[in-house]
Order: structure tokens, then C-alpha cells, then sequence
């Protein structure tokens, strides 16, 4: 990856991805959806990985689209539309939505604006921390443009229809705080990134067997699908239960000591 526009960095099992065009406000150009989604590729196959902090540099996380890119790029969006991956999603929806695929938890540290395509992708995480004064927006209406990231996959999960149908008609900014009374984000912190941080350190002491089964059962079941999702509770509950890293944990609940998990082996990439 060229880090133009994306950088990532791996350690102690938790993967930082920053958007580095801080100078403009981490907006989206063709260069942007690319990396982003070849980032979320390479991690969903990351070896021993057990979170993800998404941030960006500079002044916002993301102020979504580039406006003078967006004046140039008709050709090559109505190209790229065109490209989908196996769950019918565009090249321009894989960078919020291939997030899903990465199979431990993401979390999207917000600050500054969070505007449009820059909203999508923090929706695309599992968990969203805002500083209380982060402006977020539903933004395309300003654009005259729908949100197409796959909002539609993402949002209904968090937001009454009507709400967010006044955000999406509107494309008012709210602050983190309203955000996070809306159930836009999940959380504030005065410093959204070294929240984000703690919190991904928290999640990789955790069996990392039982985060990930946990991840996909919500992610297939939310807000709840009949007996398919209770099917689903025990058939990855007995994929877990007195395995290896299961025992460990229950011993470091008992002995309040850290436990030593082992990692799941590495996905094949695109798999």
C-alpha cells in the first residue's frame, strides 16, 4: 500500500488505520476508497489480530467527499459503481462496508468533522467514541446526492426511521454529545483516540475465539432473526466451550491473572 492516504500499523494484536491526508481534512478521493478498502482486506486475514482503531490525522477524522475530485470523477464513479463484490456492494460502499468482513471488532475514533462518506466509514465500525464536540452529518444532500456508502446497511441498526430520515433531508451537523443521545455514536471521551486505544486493549485480553464468535453472531442476528438466531447462539457456543482459550479464561477469571490466548489461524485472503 503506498500510504498516501492510508497507513496501518500492527501491534500487540491491535491494528491502527489512519487516514493521513490530514492537510484536507482526511476528504475522500478515487485514492482513498482504494487503500481503505484494500486495508480492510488485508486485516480480515491479519494473523493474530484482535481489534481495530480507526482514526484520522490532522484536524477531523473525515470531512468526507473531496469536492474538487467529486467535479472530475463522473467517468470514474460511473465506472467503479459498476465493480461489486460477492454481497452486491460497489467499489465506493467496500470502504464502509468491507469493515464487516474484518472479523474483529472495529472501532472508529471521532473528531473534528465526520461528514458524509467520512460517516459511513466510522458506521462501517462496531464501535464509534466521538469527542463531545466532533460534528457529524448525514452530508450528501448537500451535494444533491443521496448517502450510498452503504448507509443502508448500517444505519437502520442505530436510528429510528424518521430520525433518520430529518438527519438525511436535512444533513444538519450534530455535535458528539447529540450524537451520542441519538445513538449515532456509542460513546463520548475527551480524547476519542486514546479511548479508542484503551478499549482495543481491553477487547484483545479477551478470548480472541469468543470476540470473534461474538462479532459474527450479532452481525447475522441483530436485532434478532427467530429460532435461525438462537440456532446460531449454540452452535458457535459449542465451538467454544472447553477449547483451549475458553479454559484459559475461565482460569484468569478465577485466579484474576492475565491469560495467555492463542490466535486463531490467518484467514486466506479473500476468503
Amino acid at each position: 500500500m503506498s500510504e498516501d492516504r492510508v497507513r496501518i500499523a500492527v501491534e500487540d494484536h491491535v491494528a491502527e488505520v489512519a487516514l493521513v491526508r490530514g492537510e484536507k481534512h482526511n476528504a475522500l478521493d478515487g485514492d482513498t476508497f482504494l487503500e481503505l478498502t484494500a486495508g480492510a482486506e488485508r486485516l480480515a486475514s491479519e494473523p493474530g489480530l484482535r481489534a481495530v482503531v480507526i482514526y484520522g490525522e490532522g484536524p477531523s477524522f473525515c470531512s468526507g467527499i473531496d469536492v474538487g475530485w467529486l467535479a472530475g470523477a463522473a467517468e470514474q464513479f460511473s465506472e467503479h459503481a459498476g465493480q461489486r463484490d460477492p454481497a452486491g456492494a460497489n467499489l465506493f460502499q467496500q470502504m464502509a462496508t468491507s469493515w464487516a468482513g474484518v472479523p474483529v471488532p472495529v472501532i472508529a475514533s471521532i473528531h473534528g468533522n465526520c461528514f458524509g462518506g467520512g460517516l459511513q466509514i466510522a458506521l462501517g465500525g462496531d464501535i464509534r467514541i466521538a469527542a463531545p464536540d466532533a460534528k457529524l452529518s448525514i452530508r450528501e444532500i448537500h451535494w444533491g446526492l443521496v448517502p450510498d456508502m452503504g448507509i443502508t446497511a448500517t444505519l437502520p441498526r442505530l436510528l429510528a426511521l424518521d430520525v433518520a430520515k430529518e438527519l438525511t433531508f436535512t444533513g444538519r451537523i450534530v455535535t458528539g454529545e447529540e450524537a451520542n443521545g441519538l445513538g449515532l455514536v456509542t460513546r463520548t471521551a475527551s480524547d476519542p483516540l486514546e479511548a479508542s486505544r484503551a478499549l482495543a486493549a481491553e477487547i484483545a485480553s479477551r478470548s480472541p475465539d469468543a470476540v470473534r464468535a461474538a462479532k459474527q453472531l450479532f452481525d447475522r442476528c441483530w436485532p434478532g432473526a427467530g429460532p435461525e438466531a438462537l440456532f446460531l447462539e449454540s452452535e458457535l457456543q459449542s465451538e467454544l466451550i472447553g477449547k483451549p482459550n475458553q479454559l484459559a479464561a475461565v482460569i484468569s477469571g478465577v485466579n484474576g491473572t492475565p491469560a495467555s490466548f492463542t490466535d486463531p489461524p490467518a484467514r486466506p485472503a479473500g476468503a
